[in-house]
């Protein structure tokens, strides 16, 4: 159920005044196009706009202001909408009637966590899949930031109704599980006196050196003549539930973990490739299977199998995108680090090859995150020496900072992340800022309730009182939300959620510092009213908090 007004609405209500132009020869015979309403630019334009006539005037044979003042003409009674008004060359622009958007603050209170959603996806599943890391080492702040951009987009698409699985795939077979296991080893002989040494492909980080002393702590000196594969079936359970130990941390918290070993225990690898050879898209060569990804447009044809018979990392990611569409995902979302940037459009054509069209897969490619400390990089970790682990930036700036900042900015732009700005608790840090705004609400209420006046004052409040500038500017950016997570759902740009947040605590700060409620001088009615205003203005903050997996608190 959406909440309320969302630009589709007025959108189909345009759509109506056109067609009853139509019938009653006001307009012309001619075919109605997609009608987009969006929010101008220029808030003394109106709160929203369309310029539907100026693409109408060819098939109209009109001019593009005669069309729009047909529209405005011909638009049915809407209780929500007040002024419109038609503007050359040929937009309409329409304004909120201030009668209604006073009531906003009881629609949000009739169901917060219900603020901003919209019906979208209802009936539709949706998958997003991201971190993704080997079960080989930490969480890294690469990782991190692909796990935050899927988990707030997980939370958009639910806003949207979708049925939503976040999921996440763990590479626990291949080559890089052995040499984890023969890292492990190589550390709990030389914990014995051993001689034996580490590769250059091996695991060199000190977390290899602590699963060998807890396995020398549990097992002593009984895992001397062990295989490889003991080492490497306890390293990897270790690691798998410390990151997720530490993803929980940051709030990210997986609805399913697909192994891609199970893609072999079943078989599916080897059906894949079986199926793309009965679809004529496999042939041998010098030993090795190759797939002809040349027929869907790349450079050259891709190893899908080498001659050793190994496949190559392509071959169980296509079965695992076929599995995808065979458990009737209609959308998948795929984030992925830069280095993905070539791979991923080899696996979706393996998807076509299999039968499927790729287009309810989006591969979505984030780019890097780097740290700063004083004014220079941050490049080196005290605990790792190779790089810097995610349980050790929520040890130092904690999880909300961690959740804002990966999403601060577009996932094309890199990722600045200023250290010492995380941590900062004035009005220059945005994640302070934010969540300052909910704990000057929950301020409010807390001094009513220490004044032991009543908790239930504002219920039934004359909303009409709210009239002061700044009041109605904060419930019409209030309104908005629904239109930014669609944006987030439909394009994949969760940053656009943090800017939101940024821009709705811009406008209720200077809202609380003029729109007092506890002072004396506030008569009653409109004391009540205010009360009622800051109510759903909390409730709308942690609304928009938790939809970034942030926390909201009432004290900092």
């Amino acid at each position: 159920m959406e909440s309320m007004l969302h630009h589709h609405e007025l959108a189909a209500a345009v759509r109506n005044a056109l067609l009853a132009a139509q019938a009653d020869g006001a307009l012309p015979p001619f075919d109605l196009p997609d009608i987009t309403v969006e929010r101008p630019r220029e808030t003394s334009h109106g709160d929203y706009a369309t310029a539907v006539a100026l693409q109408l005037a060819r098939p109209a044979r009109l001019a593009p202001l005669k069309i729009a003042a047909a529209i405005a003409d011909h638009l049915p009674p809407l209780d929500y909408l007040g002024q419109v008004t038609v503007s050359p060359p040929g937009f309409i622009n329409f304004r909120l009637t201030d009668a209604w958007l006073q009531q906003l603050p009881e629609r949000i209170l009739a169901d917060p966590a219900a603020f901003g959603r919209f019906n979208l996806g209802v009936g539709r599943k949706a998958q997003v899949e991201c971190v993704s890391a080997n079960p080989t080492g930490p969480i890294t702040l690469g990782r991190t930031r692909g796990g935050v951009i899927g988990d707030t987009l997980h939370r958009a698409l639910e806003s949207a109704g979708y049925d939503v699985t976040l999921e996440y795939y763990y590479n626990d077979a291949g080559r890089q599980i052995t040499l984890l296991g023969e890292s492990v080893k190589v550390r709990y002989l030389q914990q014995l006196g051993h001689t034996a040494e580490l590769g250059e492909e091996h695991y060199q980080g000190d977390y290899i050196t602590d699963l060998a002393r807890e396995l020398l702590a549990e097992h002593g000196e009984a895992l001397v003549d062990m295989p490889t594969d003991t080492f490497a079936v306890y390293a990897r359970d270790r690691i798998s539930a410390q990151q997720k130990a530490t993803l929980a941390r940051v709030g990210i918290v997986f609805d399913n973990y697909f192994r891609e070993e199970s893609l072999y225990e079943t078989g599916k690898v080897w059906e894949t490739l079986e199926a793309l050879r009965a679809r004529g898209y496999i042939y041998e060569k010098e030993g090795a299977q190759w797939f002809r990804s040349t027929e869907f447009g790349d450079d050259k044809d891709r190893v899908v199998v080498k001659a050793g018979g190994e496949p190559t990392y392509r071959l169980p990611d296509m079965a695992y995108h076929w599995d995808k569409a065979q458990r009737g995902f209609d959308l998948v979302v795929d984030i992925f680090g830069p280095d993905h940037h070539a791979t991923a459009p080899q696996v979706l054509m393996g998807v076509r090859a299999l039968g499927y069209s790729s287009d309810f897969v989006h591969t979505l490619l984030h780019q890097i995150v780097t740290l700063a400390r004083g004014g220079g990089a941050v490049k080196m970790s005290t605990r790792r020496g190779l790089y810097v682990t995610l349980d050790e930036l929520v040890d130092e700036v904690g999880a909300d900072a961690i959740r804002y900042f990966m999403i601060s900015r577009s996932a094309n732009s890199p990722v600045d992340f200023d250290l010492d700005l995380a941590v900062e608790r004035s009005d220059k840090n945005p994640v302070y800022y934010i969540q300052n705004a909910h704990v000057r609400c929950a301020g409010i209420f807390r001094k009513w309730a220490e004044a032991g006046l009543p908790a239930d004052a504002d219920v039934n409040a004359d909303l009409s009182l709210l009239t002061h500038e700044r009041e109605l500017a904060f419930l019409r950016k209030a309104l908005e939300l629904g239109d930014v997570l669609e944006t987030v759902a439909t394009l994949y740009e969760p940053h656009r959620l943090a800017f939101y947040a940024y821009d709705l605590a811009a406008l209720f700060h200077p809202t609380y510092e003029e729109c007092r409620v506890l002072h004396s001088d506030v008569p009653e009615p409109l004391r009540r009213a205010r009360l009622r205003f800051y109510r759903a203005a909390q409730a709308a903050f942690a609304r928009v908090l938790d939809l970034m997996g942030m926390s909201a608190p009432e004290v900092m």
